[in-house]
């Protein structure tokens, strides 16, 4: 019996109501219920049962965010097991879904579910299913294996995989095994990665020097850092917003955001613009380094400029003016966020509503969990606990 026979015979044990997928006007909301429900939801069988439900493909950009909710929740449950059963069913259900970009979806899944084996064994099967083996689907293995920090294997596939299967690397393979290399604490490694594309004159790109910096960086190897910036001129590549920010990102990691700030008065002086992104790097950087005002004084230059902050600009804001004690701001900050519709976890909102109450704003703390519970389902019960603690 053939792999996929055996495969399709233990889905005969799966139970699956399908609905519609005709895109009737609802369809998108569920699919957000759907997710929003799967951020809580923790037993694994019913997260299996709910996305087989509603017929999840990844073939949609919101099924698969929904998708890889439940196997990032699958994963750290106690059954991971049941992944491997529900990713192949995607693949084998139905014909219509072997397909390229579904099996090139489900490998880069398994990446999510730390199983780089049922990744490559994907791969292989997809010889079985008629579909390409090819550059494309072996650069998503790579992707996959990167996902799930599994670096050696990223540099087996490399090694082995183009031979074995005729597939020749194009510039996508690179930078995913450069990215491989800058995440490992490996990026020495790259520069003979760069010879070989040389060799086969494929020229790098920002994501090919941005990998780059942003492992040497890591590595605190400054002066291959240099280096780096000289091959961008040599190839002349003109650096760009995105790569000031992964220098500026890199240079915050490193708690030298002073620096990276000095970077971006460069950057300005060079007539490149920066981006919501820049700034939000220094905000977490100068907050991480426990300096809360400069945090909130790139907030406002962030604001005055026309950048729109994202929910994780907020959720650093809220959390680091809780633990620096100022819960002023922090309530301010948590304010404009629930106005948006973006809500900062359980444990920040709790460190924020304690330290209201600690400093004699019991009004303010219990307004604030009335907006919680009014406008976001999650958790109610918790803050009605909370709620009812409070000092009359």
């Amino acid at each position: 019996m053939s792999l996929i026979s055996r495969l399709r015979q233990s889905f005969l044990l799966l139970h699956t109501r399908r609905l519609s997928t005709t895109t009737e006007p609802s369809s998108r909301d569920k699919i957000r219920s759907l997710i929003a429900l799967l951020k809580t939801e923790k037993d694994p069988h019913k997260i299996v049962s709910l996305c087989q439900s509603a017929s999840l493909t990844p073939d949609s950009n919101l099924h698969r965010i929904a998708l890889t909710r439940a196997v990032t929740s699958l994963r750290d449950s106690p059954h991971p097991n049941l992944i491997p059963q529900f990713l192949d069913h995607l693949l084998l259900s139905r014909p219509d879904l072997q397909t390229h970009r579904i099996a090139s979806h489900v490998i880069l899944l398994y990446g999510r579910a730390r199983m780089p084996d049922h990744a490559v064994r994907t791969f292989e099967l997809c010889h079985e299913l008629g579909i390409p083996q090819d550059v494309k689907l072996l650069n998503a293995l790579l992707l996959s294996c990167v996902f799930a920090e599994d670096y050696k294997e990223v540099t087996r596939i490399y090694r082995d995989f183009p031979k074995v299967y005729g597939i020749q690397p194009n510039l996508d393979t690179y930078n995913c095994v450069l990215k491989s290399l800058s995440e490992s604490g490996s990026t020495g490694s790259a520069y003979s990665v760069l010879a070989e594309m040389e060799r086969r004159r494929i020229k790098p790109d920002g994501n090919t020097f941005g990998h780059l910096l942003s492992g040497f960086y890591s590595e605190e190897r400054f002066e291959d850092v240099g280096n780096v910036i000289n091959l961008m001129e040599k190839y002349g590549f003109q650096p760009g917003l995105d790569t000031y920010n992964v220098r500026v990102r890199s240079l915050c990691k490193l708690k030298k955001s002073m620096e990276a700030e000095a970077l971006l008065d460069g950057m300005l002086g060079r007539g490149i613009k920066p981006n919501a992104v820049t700034f939000c790097h220094l905000i977490l950087g100068f907050c991480k380094e426990g300096n809360l005002e400069k945090g909130k004084k790139m907030f406002e230059k962030m604001v005055e400029r026309g950048f729109k902050p994202d929910c994780n600009c907020y959720y650093t804001l809220v959390y680091y003016s809780c633990t620096g004690g100022d819960f002023e701001s922090a309530l301010r900050f948590a304010k404009e966020s629930i106005e948006k519709n973006w809500v900062p976890n359980f444990a920040t909102m709790r460190l924020l509503v304690d330290g209201l109450v600690s400093i004699g704003k019991v009004a303010e703390a219990r307004q604030l969990i009335g907006q919680m519970k009014e406008k976001f389902t999650v958790n109610q019960h918790r803050w009605s606990e909370v709620e009812e603690g409070l000092p009359q």
